[in-house]
Formats: C-alpha cells, sequence, structure tokens
C-alpha cells in the first residue's frame, strides 16, 4: 500500500504544482469549451495471457554432498537401486540385500544401520539437488474483475494526463504440473559386510508437489496495479460526442497478503524436511520421507515491477459534463515468485523461482463525469 501511495503522489505532485505555480498563464486556462478534470468509475476486467514458465529450483545439498545415510531398510534401498547401472552391480546389491533380510528376523524391514552383522549403512554421495529445473511446471495468474477508476487531468482540448486503478482484487494463481527432486547418488556401504556389498547407484526422482492439487489455485495474492500515461484525444468537445483516445504510458505491480496452497505448503515442509534430514546425517530417513529434527517455515514474495502498458478507448458524451466511456489496455508485465523453504534456525533450504508472465489485456467499462 505504501508503494502505491507513493506512485500515486509521483504522478499527482507534479500536476498539482504545475497547476498552482503557472496558473497565470494562459496555458492552464480554459474557456469552457472543455472541462478540466474527469472521474469515471465502472468495470474493469483483467485476462492475463502469459504462458507458465517452468519453476528453477535450488536446495542446501550442494552436488558432491557426502552424507551419512543412517537408519534405512532393506526394502527402502531395493526400490532406489538405479536400473540403469551394470547388471551384474544390481544383482550383487540385491542378493546381498535378500541375505540380510532372510537372516533377520525383520526381513525387509531390516535397518542396515542395525543388522545381525553391524551396522553396514555408510555414506551416499549425493548429487542433483543442487540446482534443477522442473520441466512442465509453472505459475499463471486468472483471470479477474474489480471496480476500476479513471482520472484525466486536461492540458487542453486534446492531450491529457491518465490515471487508472482499480479496487485491489484477489487474484488467483493457478499452478501447472508436479514438482520431482531428481536424486541421484553412489553409496558406499560400511563395516566388513558392507564391502562384500560394494559401492553401487541409486536413483530417485522424489515427488515434492503436484501445483495443481486444491483445483489448481496454488496461491492467492491481493494485486495493486495502477498505471499513468499521456492521453491524446481526437475530436472537439462541444463538436463530437464520440471522441476515440489512445493513452501510452507505464504500470506499477505490487502484490499482498499472498496465501499458499495448503497442500502445497504441508508438501514443501515435508520436502524440507528430507533436505534437513541429510544435513542431520539421516539421508536414509529422507529416503523414507520421515520428519526431521526442525520445524518448516514457507514463504511466498511476488516481485513488484513496472510495465509499458498502451491503451485504445473511446468516450460518449451524454451531455458537455456526463458521458460514457470504453477501453482496451495491453501490458507488458511480469513478475518473478519466489518460494522458501528454512528451518527453525533460519538456515534456507529450499528455493523455487518462476517468472509469473502476467501480460494481461485489461477492458474497461464505466461512467464519468466532468468538471
Amino acid at each position: 500500500m505504501k508503494k502505491t501511495f507513493i506512485f500515486a503522489c509521483a504522478v499527482v505532485c507534479p500536476l498539482l504544482f504545475s497547476q498552482s505555480a503557472f496558473a497565470e498563464f494562459d496555458y492552464f486556462k480554459t474557456d469552457g469549451s472543455f472541462k478540466r478534470f474527469s472521474v469515471s468509475a465502472g468495470w474493469l476486467h483483467a485476462a492475463p495471457q502469459g504462458d507458465a514458465n517452468a519453476l528453477k529450483n535450488t536446495t542446501a545439498i550442494k552436488d558432491g554432498t557426502v552424507a551419512d545415510n543412517g537408519s534405512v531398510r532393506v526394502s527402502t534401498v531395493r526400490e532406489v537401486i538405479d536400473p540403469n547401472q551394470d547388471q551384474a552391480v544390481i544383482d550383487r546389491v540385491n542378493s546381498a540385500l535378500g541375505l540380510l533380510a532372510l537372516i533377520s528376523p525383520d526381513g525387509e524391514n531390516t535397518d542396515l544401520a542395525n543388522t545381525t552383522l553391524g551396522n553396514i549403512s555408510g555414506t551416499s554421495t549425493i548429487n542433483g539437488l543442487e540446482s534443477w529445473t522442473s520441466a512442465g511446471t509453472g505459475l499463471e495468474s486468472d483471470d479477474v474483475d474489480t471496480v476500476g477508476l479513471l482520472f484525466n487531468y486536461y492540458l487542453d482540448d486534446n492531450w491529457s494526463v491518465e490515471f487508472k486503478a482499480g479496487v485491489p482484487p484477489k487474484v488467483d494463481i493457478m499452478g501447472k504440473g508436479q514438482v520431482f527432486a531428481p536424486l541421484t547418488a553412489v553409496v558406499s556401504p560400511s563395516g566388513e559386510a558392507g564391502q562384500l556389498v560394494g559401492e553401487f547407484d541409486i536413483k530417485k526422482d522424489i515427488p515434492i508437489t503436484d501445483l495443481e492439487q486444491g483445483s489448481g489455485v496454488a496461491s492467492t495474492a491481493r494485486a495493486w496495479l495502477p498505471a499513468a500515461g499521456i492521453q491524446y484525444q481526437f475530436g472537439q468537445s462541444g463538436v463530437n460526442k464520440f471522441r476515440p483516445y489512445v493513452v501510452a504510458g507505464v504500470m506499477y505491480a505490487y502484490f499482498n497478503d499472498i496465501e499458499l496452497n495448503d497442500g502445497i505448503r504441508q508438501d514443501l515442509e515435508r520436502a524440507g524436511d528430507q533436505i534437513q534430514n541429510i544435513k542431520d546425517g539421516k539421508a536414509g530417513a529422507a529416503l523414507e520421507n520421515l520428519k526431521s529434527s526442525s520445524g518448516m517455515h514457507v514463504d511466498v514474495d511476488a516481485e513488484s515491477a513496472f510495465a509499458p502498458i498502451l491503451t485504445i478507448g473511446a468516450t460518449y458524451d451524454f451531455n458537455d459534463r456526463w458521458f460514457g466511456v470504453g477501453s482496451l489496455s495491453y501490458a507488458k508485465l511480469d513478475s518473478e515468485t519466489t518460494i522458501t523453504v528454512k528451518n527453525d534456525a533460519g538456515e534456507e533450504l529450499i528455493r523455487s523461482k518462476s517468472n509469473l508472465d502476467i501480460d494481461p489485456y485489461i477492458s474497461y467499462l464505466g461512467v464519468g463525469y466532468r468538471f
């Protein structure tokens, strides 16, 4: 709200100053053939045209990180053995895991950190979690309707300064696709029994969240979208009832009251737990999607932005004061959305960014008054 107020003042104050400081010049006087000010109110509809852009993700786990595996079940390891490695390695690992399950009372639930042959859990050299792009994902702004306001200060019968704004609406941000983390790692079992197993590769696309859950609304945000520009209106007051016009200007976009879908928020908290588990030397717990030692805090932020805006429109005079107005605008507008997950200590575990292309067509129909 503060930024919007500053923007409005930046546009309006020079106009007020020029009116008062130069009122003695004929340029700022009117002979009555046109009115100096106009204001209108009506229906404003914004229809975004931008496409979803893939989310770019980073985590606190750098490529090459060596983490202790800790407790992890035989069945969990079987599920993530990389099928693309040498078949002899796959057979050797499966045979060793099968033997451990056979001689343990827990079977496939045998904890590799506590087998009858000792702790063979070992370590993993992790890759894939430092940075990746989630293909087929993204965020899109939905259509929105609100009450629009239009103010004009006329320099003469044709030229004016225009200020357009709407009652800030709640905008639905639609999600697209599912986010997976492409985990790969080289597992190095420990102990004498672990040496018999030998090193092997694991691979798993870990599901993070479905951005389309909750009817596809990933988040909502309050949108402040004031615009200011220079208008040229064709025709002449008192002669032409119908007067087309064009406007070139700039729009300012500011978003607040951002609320993330509860399901997505919970998914991201669980993902944060898994990154924390790896940091805590519990990579096995991360594979098993277990709760970590820390609480998780998810934050969403959308950047403010300026954008050029072009408008074509027309007014129709009912009399010398009352008129109808309609316009269609296009703004080349985009905003970067950032989602972060932090632990209780304030350490950033996950960062996900998406460039939100809005690029809206804005239609406006209203009734105005000149004075």
